[in-house]
């Protein structure tokens, strides 16, 4: 044949999807160095993706649970503009009927308990200073049921026993230099509009997960908060479920069931704005994160992939002469890398779930959030849906990653192939 003379192929043939799988996992064997590589850059990756999830799953969950138990129930009822402007005047939503109301929302199955709350502003004095409080009158036997996740710096909680006593906010016992056994004296104004004063025996300091509620929280029976304003009322009615799933449910029954009575229900979320705000700020940083994990998976598969090309064009070229078409070079390409994000994916999948047994069962100490001063114990929360998500990204990567060096080497001129085997 003249130098020069363009080869000619055969005539095509049809290369059925099996053999392209066995053909595939047999150069997959092959070259075992290359396959080592590739999948081990898509297990890394998957494991990283389903403990990034993981992590970041737990983070909410457990800032949710911490916010639900230790400040505001699942959910809370008040008479219709309390949220709103009931802070400057919590004596004019004032629910009509607070037992009534609680006994027929504690009827419901998934609901735990209700609790009443009333609300007030005021002075607490130790005697040589004074400082502004926002204080609640609360029932300590079931406050002490639902706030598991609030944390006792100093002293105990309420008691039904303590009837004049007082449980203070971490920030409140700096300011005011109090102690469990200290005496304090709280001002308010009645609903009348008379100043009223309280002696009060601190029985316990609390932290919660927002920094700036401990700063001027305080708790006291709930008789003795309608003694001191002169009311025999309440602001709020809190309900804890016993599912924090079923929230949103029970709060679009209970505003069925509340609204001719001319009052507003308000869900955890709706009452905590630090709540999406931390969710945010943690989406960001963790979709970053998975964006160079990402990143990283793609870049390492893509170089592997063309490395591997690269040695086998003489292969190929060969392959192209005996009577295959470009496509059947790229379809070779494709499943061979399709096998390789399988196995890693799978493999990352196993590694990553065996981390997250061992890292939940050991714990990852953290420091607070922001704007809170309680640290907290990390844990990794696995979804199935995460864990699905985590194997596509790593399988999709691959083959994304051999799509550009299948369609160079599927369009390559059989000769050019041929020569780069000599």
């Amino acid at each position: 044949m003249p130098s020069g003379t363009p080869i000619k192929p055969r005539r095509a043939t049809h290369l059925p999807l099996s053999a392209s799988l066995q053909l595939a996992w047999r150069n997959v064997l092959r070259h075992k160095g290359r396959t080592a590589t590739t999948v081990a850059a898509v297990t890394f990756g998957v494991a990283a993706l389903v403990l990034s999830q993981g992590f970041v799953e737990d983070l909410y969950i457990q800032l949710a649970e911490a916010i639900i138990h230790s400040q505001t129930g699942h959910l809370q009822l008040a008479k219709e503009g309390y949220f709103v402007h009931g802070a400057h005047q919590p004596d004019k939503y004032l629910v009509a009927d607070p037992e009534g109301d609680k006994r027929r929302f504690a009827s419901l199955p998934e609901v735990a308990d209700v609790m009443a709350r009333l609300s007030f502003s005021g002075l607490l004095s130790n005697g040589r200073a004074d400082y502004a409080i926002l204080g609640e009158g609360i029932e300590p036997d079931k406050e002490a049921a639902l706030g598991t996740v609030l944390k006792i710096s100093a002293g105990r909680r309420l008691a039904e026993s303590d009837r004049y006593g007082a449980f203070i906010g971490h920030g409140v016992a700096q300011a005011l230099k109090l102690k469990p056994g200290d005496r304090a004296i709280l001002v308010a104004n009645t609903s009348g509009g008379a100043m009223n004063t309280l002696d009060l025996d601190v029985v316990g300091v609390f932290q919660t997960v927002s920094k700036e509620y401990d700063n001027r929280a305080i708790k006291i029976p709930l008789a003795a908060a309608q003694e001191l304003l002169s009311t025999k009322g309440a602001n709020t009615l809190v309900v804890s479920l016993k599912k924090t799933a079923d929230t949103d449910r029970i709060a679009n029954l209970l505003q069925e069931r509340t609204v001719w009575r001319d009052q507003e229900v308000k869900t955890w979320r709706e009452l905590n704005d630090f709540y999406p705000k931390t969710v945010q700020l943690y989406d960001r940083l963790f979709g970053g994160l998975q964006l160079i994990i990402l990143l990283m998976v793609l870049l390492s598969v893509i170089n592997a992939v063309n490395m591997t090309v690269s040695e086998r064009i003489g292969e190929f070229g060969t392959v192209r002469a005996l009577g295959n078409r470009g496509v059947h070079v790229m379809q070779m390409v494709m499943v061979e890398s399709a096998l390789m994000g399988f196995g890693g994916g799978v493999l990352g999948l196993v590694l990553g779930l065996s981390l997250a047994y061992v890292i939940s069962i050991i714990g990852i100490p953290m420091p607070p959030p922001p704007n809170a001063d309680v640290g907290y114990m990390a844990h990794i929360q696995i979804s199935v849906l995460g864990a699905i998500g985590a194997f596509l990204i790593g399988f999709l990567a691959t083959i994304l990653a051999a799509l550009l060096p299948a369609l160079k080497v599927g369009r390559m001129p059989i000769a050019e192939a041929l020569r780069q085997s000599a």
